[in-house]
């Protein structure tokens, strides 16, 4: 286990797909908006985030909690106030 300081934070809009986790294997994965980073130390370059599942106009749609690998997480341009 590493302790590292994510470089994610609430507000951030990131894709999430099958590079962030195995556990996401949809086509193009899903748009997820970050409302907080769990700051406990995990596995190297893991991190637990809580946020909204977006739809495609930016909307929340469903909360949850997700453990990914922060390399895999792509920025997408929704607007935090979409």
């Amino acid at each position: 286990m590493a302790d590292h300081e994510s470089m994610l934070t609430p507000g951030d809009v990131v894709l999430v797909g099958r590079t962030a986790s195995v556990q996401f294997t949809g086509r193009s994965g899903f748009a997820f908006r970050i409302i907080a980073v769990d700051s406990r130390p995990t596995y190297d370059g893991w991190v637990w985030l809580d946020g909204y599942q977006l739809d495609r106009r930016g909307q929340a749609r469903q909360r949850r909690r997700i453990f990914v690998r922060e390399a895999g997480l792509r920025p997408v341009g929704v607007s935090e106030k979409a």
